[in-house]
């Protein structure tokens, strides 16, 4: 073939090269315009996550303040049961008490009688 338009190497070559940065700069990125809606997203977004965040500690407080009153509940259970166990050991005390002070008075009332018996 002839070349007709008379052109060297080197400007076959520089040419092709244009011809690819022309290529490839079609695929580019191209700069994005900033979409005006996303400042207004963005809030949006850390708006809603600052609400969740709130949520769930607002949850928190609640199951802690749940635990502590089961907890104290658990703890006024114990003492009452305590205080009742404590209350039926003094009653069954001043129970035997009595008892053994009517004992005392039984007996010494029979050595009084058997004193009475042998004076007469």
């Amino acid at each position: 073939m002839r070349d007709l338009k008379q052109t060297g190497f080197n400007d076959r070559i520089s040419t092709q090269q244009e011809a690819k940065k022309a290529l490839l700069a079609k695929f580019k990125p191209k700069p994005a315009a900033p979409d005006p809606e996303f400042e207004k997203l963005a809030e949006k977004r850390a708006a809603e996550k600052e609400a969740l965040r709130q949520q769930h500690e607002l949850a928190k407080a609640e199951e802690r303040r749940e635990k502590a009153e089961k907890e104290a509940a658990r703890l006024a259970a114990e003492r009452e049961a305590e205080e009742a166990v404590d209350a039926e050991k003094r009653a069954a005390r001043k129970e035997r008490k009595a008892l053994s002070k009517e004992d005392q008075k039984a007996a010494r009332d029979a050595r009084y009688a058997a004193r009475k018996a042998r004076q007469r």
